[in-house]
């Protein structure tokens, strides 16, 4: 049966539909509009013998109807291939470049700022001698290491079970890294906050990625706290960018799936010293009359101190026959007058404050006796100054060990490492479950060749 020819009216000029090799215009008009008057008609009929006119006959009912569908099909396909989806989610490849642009761009603001703080050092310091032989012994050191610092970076910039970056304060330098443990049934974990070392003018959050790895992977979150350098300020801002850093732990560390009633402070070199300054300092607030505090010491059930120096008093002559000047280390102590509020040993003394003495945690230093950095005299004499005072302290000492041996040789080397199984033994006591686990777990994979450990142990500035 021949379809009916049915033209298309409108309240104003009659609608004919005509295509052009297949193309249209919008999702409402998928052909062309032709559009005349009621009079067009006449017109077309008039000069239907003029070859110059191109003749536009009725489309039938069925036929509109197919050749519509085939022009929306057409369309939605050119749609594909050009790209233009109506769907508003990303395609996956271009979430992974956009999340490598990230990446990328965070890794080049954090190399800037450190370069940046190098030269003002630098300036600062100004260039001698020592500071160039120092300089040219960490590159050494660094190249010979670098084969463990590409793997630890490697899984800082791109383990999802690191958060950068995680702001706690008002200043630039507020900022610390979660290493997360990966999600287990066995109710909230225990937590580290560490503070880095870096001889007060180097540190960096970024430094204790390999102690964080570590310790995540035996489900411990760590809390790597950044903090104000020198010259970006003097050891009062240090505290207080570290106390902060305490207290956003202590506050906020359940949200991330931490257990708060669990939680131990840990520094290494410099940072050893500026915990240990800022728990003793917190321990004072807590008894003075009036002072609002955001955290408490009872919160920390333990210190750990690595490789650190307690007493001012005794390291200002050391420091400056290794490098570190005088007017240097007393400009970032802020002065002769200040070395005794700054200088735990001493202070843990003063009867004054012994009621926030009292108040300590247990307190457990780490120390190599090859460490000539800072001589591992510096702990010895801390812990029996605190136990004179009635305070609990203990110490491991390491036979041979340097400065950097027991944080950073020992763990690229693989295996079974002293320090972070001693570590472990501390925060696991009297967990039956996590000892079990403690004492199966995989030795750890060598990072570093073993020549270059030890080349690196010989030419180590620190």
């Amino acid at each position: 049966m021949q379809s009916q020819m049915l033209p298309i009216t409108m309240p104003s000029p009659t609608t004919l539909f005509r295509t052009e090799n297949g193309d249209d215009v919008d999702n409402e008009q998928h052909s062309r509009l032709l559009l005349s008057s009621s009079s067009s008609s006449s017109t077309l009929s008039s000069n239907k013998d003029d070859d110059s006119k191109e003749k536009m006959p009725f489309l039938s009912r069925a036929l509109s109807y197919t050749h519509l569908t085939h022009l929306i099909s057409n369309k939605k396909k050119q749609k594909r291939r050009r790209g233009y989806s109506n769907d508003d989610s990303l395609p996956s490849f271009s979430r992974q470049q956009s999340t490598l642009t990230q990446e990328v761009t965070h890794a080049a603001s954090e190399t800037y700022l450190i370069t940046r703080l190098g030269f003002e050092l630098l300036r600062y310091l100004g260039v001698g001698y020592r500071w160039i032989t120092k300089f040219l012994a960490l590159g050494c050191y660094a190249m010979l290491l670098m084969p463990g610092f590409i793997q630890v970076g490697y899984y800082y910039y791109r383990s999802r079970q690191v958060r950068r970056g995680i702001v706690y304060g008002d200043q630039p330098r507020n900022r610390l890294d979660l290493y997360l443990p990966e999600k287990s049934d066995d109710g909230p974990m225990p937590v580290v906050a560490f503070i880095t070392g870096g001889a007060w003018i180097i540190g960096y959050k970024a430094w204790g990625s390999l102690l964080g790895q570590q310790l995540s992977e035996r489900g411990v979150i760590v809390a790597c706290i950044d903090y104000r350098n020198f010259p970006q300020g003097t050891m009062s801002d240090m505290v207080k960018d570290a106390s902060e850093g305490i207290s956003f732990v202590c506050n906020n560390i359940a949200d991330y799936g931490g257990d708060p009633n669990r939680i131990y402070l840990m520094g290494q070199s410099a940072g050893a010293h500026i915990a240990a300054c800022t728990l003793l300092e917190q321990a004072t607030k807590e008894l003075g009359e009036g002072d609002k505090t955001s955290w408490s010491v009872s919160q920390i059930k333990a210190y750990f101190g690595l490789s650190g120096g307690y007493d001012l008093f005794k390291l200002v002559d050391y420091f400056h026959e290794r490098g570190l000047y005088r007017s240097i280390f007393l400009s970032i102590m802020e002065g002769d007058q200040s070395l005794r509020r700054f200088s735990p040993e001493v202070r843990v003394q003063d009867p004054s404050i012994r009621s926030a003495v009292q108040l300590l945690p247990l307190i457990v230093l780490f120390h190599g006796t090859g460490d000539y950095s800072i001589p591992c005299d510096a702990s010895k004499t801390f812990v029996d100054a605190l136990r004179r005072v009635g305070a609990q302290a203990e110490l491991i000492l390491y036979e041979g060990k340097t400065h950097t041996d027991v944080f950073l040789q020992d763990p690229m080397r693989g295996g079974k490492d002293e320090l972070f199984e001693d570590i472990l033994s501390y925060i696991h006591a009297g967990d039956s479950a996590s000892l079990a686990k403690d004492a199966v777990a995989p030795p750890r994979r060598r990072l570093v060749p073993e020549f270059m450990l030890k080349l690196a142990h010989k030419v180590s500035p620190f």
